[in-house]
C-alpha cells in the first residue's frame, strides 16, 4: 500500500437547503456517512453541522478520486434513509459541494472549527469561504502570507475569517 497524506475538508448542502438535519435525523445521517466513508477506505477526523449543511474532515485513500468519493457517500447515505426511514420526509442532497485539500499541520485547526459548527452558527462566527459549496469565479485565491503556521487557533481562526470568499 502506498503511503499519502490526504486531508480534505468537504461540505455539502441538503437539496434546497431544506432543514433536514434535524435532532432525529442527524445522527442516522451521520452514521450512514461514516459507514459508507468508512467502507471506502476513508478515514474521518471531524463531522458535524447544522440543518441544512454538513462539513466532513477525511482522508480519502489515492485509489478514489475525490469526486467518486462524495458521490458515493452521499448517494449511498441518502437512498439507505429514504428506504428505512419512510415516516421522514424524503432525504435528498445538492449534487454541488466544496472540497478543501490542506496539510497534517493544519487537521488540528480544520477539526476544531469542524467540531464546533453549531456554535460557529449560532455565533454567526463563520469563516466564510470554508462554507461554500458552489463555485464562484470571483473568488480570490487563499494564500498565506506567513513562511510557517500559526500555533494559535484563535490567532487561525482570526487569519481565516478575515479572506475574501
Amino acid at each position: 500500500m502506498p503511503f499519502y497524506q490526504l486531508y480534505y475538508h468537504l461540505v455539502w448542502c441538503t437539496k434546497n437547503r431544506a432543514p433536514l438535519l434535524t435532532p432525529e435525523v442527524e445522527p442516522i445521517i451521520y452514521d450512514y456517512l461514516k459507514f459508507k466513508a468508512q467502507n471506502l477506505g476513508g478515514i474521518i477526523h471531524a463531522m458535524n453541522g447544522v440543518e441544512d449543511h454538513v462539513h466532513l474532515v477525511v482522508t480519502i485513500p489515492p485509489k478514489i478520486a475525490l469526486a467518486t468519493f462524495v458521490g458515493q457517500i452521499k448517494g449511498s447515505c441518502s437512498t439507505r434513509f429514504n428506504k428505512e426511514h419512510k415516516s421522514y420526509p424524503a432525504f435528498f442532497w445538492q449534487s454541488e459541494y466544496a472540497a478543501f485539500s490542506f496539510d497534517k499541520k493544519r487537521l488540528p485547526y480544520i477539526v476544531r472549527y469542524v467540531e464546533n459548527q453549531k456554535v460557529h452558527h449560532q455565533e454567526r462566527n463563520l469563516i466564510p469561504i470554508l462554507e461554500r459549496t458552489e463555485d464562484d469565479s470571483s473568488t480570490h485565491l487563499l494564500g498565506e502570507q506567513n513562511q510557517f503556521f500559526l500555533a494559535d487557533y484563535n490567532q487561525w481562526f482570526c487569519l481565516m475569517e478575515n479572506v475574501q470568499s
